[in-house]
């Protein structure tokens, strides 16, 4: 045999190795010193069952949240030792993202920024063994999937729980025009907007209540793609069925898109202020400072219409010097026939009204 060869199976028969590892070892089921009634546990074929939220979780920014998740051994042997909780976010192909939170009994680490937000619900059922994740002020880049993980000894099961958040999907482009950004420019101005880069079944969700938009736009995964629900020549040709147009994953420092942001409820008001003359944007910004407020952001105008109702036919300026107004029943003189938010584009001169967002 080949040295090398001979070398590993010298190796492998001193016993000084692991024979199983998944992150951790199981050297203390596998050693002669083990209680042997674990070993009957652990091999009488015991079967672990873990059960999360079949249906999508929903909530909102600023929410609280509870994961469903719970486990059980059929057949039923008795309370189980050493029991470890993995909680972690996925992606949307469901490779792990980050860890959320791992606990053993009722001790719990959590990690990144869910410290402070998440814990584990101890309650129970006969059958059952909790293992629900509860997540506290819930932020917008927590919409996705969960992945809830019960580990014990060698068993190891999990099951997906999918955490989606209320809100709206909206096109952005900046100043400058269209297709100036790159990815990360993108995911900058949706975060200056008060929102973040829309993943695709908020996009999705979005074009099946009717958006639909010729430009094309980042998605929070890289992608870039645009949702069209009256097919036409120069968005994707007349022949095309009405869905999501993709250009697929693109360059993220080299090519250059619109974004498609994602903003959920707000824990505060927007609410408009005008003056007889009207204001520039420097008084505007200083209206809404003497008002106890801030100059509303683009994703929170367009959350209080979508979410809150705002109806409002006067132009006002928002924080990124475009001038908007909402328009939920749409009549005379207040633009199309359908709801949406209007935009004046970014005018160097004129003078509005302003819309001001204040926390309650």
């Amino acid at each position: 045999l080949p040295l090398l060869l001979k070398a590993t199976l010298l190796h492998l028969a001193s016993g000084s190795y692991h024979p199983f590892h998944n992150g951790f070892y199981y050297n203390h089921i596998m050693n002669d010193n083990s209680d042997e009634q674990d070993k009957v546990d652990y091999f009488s074929g015991s079967r672990l069952v873990v059960e999360a939220s079949r249906d999508p979780v929903y909530s909102y920014n600023g929410a609280n949240v509870t994961l469903p998740c719970r486990y059980r051994y059929e057949p039923d042997l008795g309370p189980k030792r050493k029991i470890r909780i993995k909680w972690s976010k996925l992606r949307d192909d469901y490779t792990k993202e980050q860890d959320v939170m791992v606990a053993i009994g009722k001790t719990y680490v959590a990690f990144g920024d869910f410290k402070g937000r998440a814990h584990m619900r101890q309650a129970g059922e006969a059958s059952w063994h909790e293992a629900s994740l509860v997540i506290s002020d819930v932020r917008l880049k927590d919409d996705g999937k969960f992945r809830c993980e019960v580990i014990d000894g060698l068993e190891d099961e999990s099951d997906v729980v999918d955490l989606r958040l209320q809100g709206i999907v909206f096109p952005y482009q900046p100043p400058r025009g269209q297709y100036r950004l790159n990815f990360h420019e993108a995911e900058q101005a949706c975060q200056d907007q008060g929102a973040i880069l829309a993943n695709f079944n908020q996009l999705f969700q979005a074009w099946s209540e009717g958006l639909d938009w010729c430009n094309a736009g980042w998605l929070a995964d890289g992608t870039v793609q645009y949702p069209i629900r009256l097919p036409r020549k120069p968005c994707g040709g007349v022949h095309l069925a009405p869905g999501i147009r993709s250009y697929g994953p693109r360059h993220r420092h080299l090519h250059r898109f619109d974004a498609f942001c994602f903003s959920s409820a707000l824990k505060g008001e927007v609410f408009y202020l005008d003056s007889p003359a009207g204001m520039t944007l420097e008084e505007a910004k200083q209206s809404c400072q003497d008002a106890g407020a801030e100059i509303a952001r683009v994703g929170q105008l367009y959350s209080a219409w979508k979410l809150a109702g705002l109806d409002r036919c006067n132009a006002g300026w928002l924080a990124d010097g475009s001038v908007r107004y909402p328009i939920v029943t749409p009549r005379a003189n207040c633009g199309p026939a359908e709801p949406g938010v209007r935009s004046f584009g970014f005018p160097r001169k004129g003078r509005f009204g302003v819309f001001c967002y204040r926390e309650r």
